[in-house]
């Protein structure tokens, strides 16, 4: 197999203007962010709407309404302190600066994750571990990146590791028919590590620049299957010690709080090098990506902004607080 060139950013798009990321899209993954947020119902877009004056019931209002948006306590205690102290320092006139200033300290937080998954040089197969619980979309978000890195000339595998659900290598499968992309797989019941292995070998074989590993579905207190995973982990790491070179955690924003705790129970089993939050089109808690940010400091690399194809996107921090503080001021019709 011939070695990557370069690093190469497995969010970018180098081909088409067409592209999502690329034709005008900006906007569009903002609109799409706001229809998603849209259930947060936080009321941050309205809370300074009419109001000139800053007061502490602003401040206490504000504080509120961003633990409602599930940014959780560390993250919302660390903007109101900010806030504060500027507004000690009389460096806030009004409304629309403290409003600016909300957005400058929401970016602080989100820009440090804000990440490309990069894929190392190398002359073997990049192998790409996905971790999560039971209905997080790890199978489509393996699609979807498999979509993406076949779309920027990249030769892909997928390897069916979660041989516990009935239907989880038929519905890899699909996705494999629907990308053209090759899936190695045993029956249901398998040695989950086996079938990794077998992956692995197959990749090597063909020359694969990136074989991506679909896992069961586990509840992080689950330490029976936590343990299965570790050995995932050990069995690819003896087919080459880099590997995995990337372990990705799949979480449902829906969750909410709850995120954190699985990625610490995942980041301890098989040290998480990244996250991908899905389910953003349909959630009343997207806010917990400031909360992640503030525990973990890992990079989000990916977000789900709907079921077709093209709807996994990179993180983009400005245009996620964008639509966060933008969005409940939108009419329900609205864009």
């Amino acid at each position: 197999m011939l070695p990557f060139r370069r690093k190469h950013r497995a969010g970018d798009s180098e081909e088409k203007s067409t592209s999502p990321e690329t034709a005008g899209s900006s906007g569009g993954l903002l609109e799409r962010l706001r229809a998603g947020l849209r259930r947060t119902g936080s009321g941050l877009g309205q809370l300074f709407l009419g109001r000139k004056q800053i007061d502490e019931d602003l401040l206490d209002e504000l504080e509120t309404l961003l633990l409602m948006a599930d940014l959780g306590v560390d993250a919302t205690r660390s903007i109101i302190d900010d806030l504060t102290a500027r507004l000690k320092r009389n460096e806030l006139a009004d409304t629309e600066a403290l409003r600016l200033a909300l957005r400058e300290d929401m970016l602080r937080i989100l820009e440090p994750v804000a990440r490309p998954l990069e894929l190392p040089e190398q002359d073997g197969p990049v192998v790409v571990l996905t971790v999560g619980v039971n209905g997080a979309g790890k199978t489509t978000t393996i699609g979807k990146l498999a979509a993406r890195l076949k779309d920027q000339s990249h030769g892909v595998m997928l390897a069916a590791g979660d041989t516990f659900r009935a239907a989880a290598v038929e519905q890899l499968q699909a996705w494999g028919e629907r990308t053209g992309v090759p899936v190695i797989s045993q029956p249901t019941g398998a040695d989950s590590a086996s079938v990794v292995f077998d992956a692995h070998q197959s990749a090597v074989a063909r020359g694969v620049d990136v074989m991506i590993a679909d896992t069961a579905g586990r509840l992080h207190t689950q330490s029976n299957l936590m343990e299965e995973l570790r050995k995932i982990h050990r069995v690819l790491g003896k087919q080459d010690e880099r590997a995995p070179h990337e372990v990705l955690l799949v979480l449902d924003a829906g969750t909410g709080q709850n995120a954190l705790a699985q990625a610490e129970q995942f980041q301890q089993a098989v040290s998480v090098t990244g996250l991908v939050l899905t389910k953003l089109d349909g959630t009343a808690k997207g806010g917990v990506i400031f909360a992640m940010a503030k525990r973990f400091g890992l990079p989000v690399y990916f977000i789900g902004v709907g079921e077709g194809v093209d709807d996994l996107r990179p993180f983009d921090a400005e245009a996620f607080v964008d639509a966060l503080l933008d969005q409940a001021g939108q009419s329900s019709d609205g864009p």
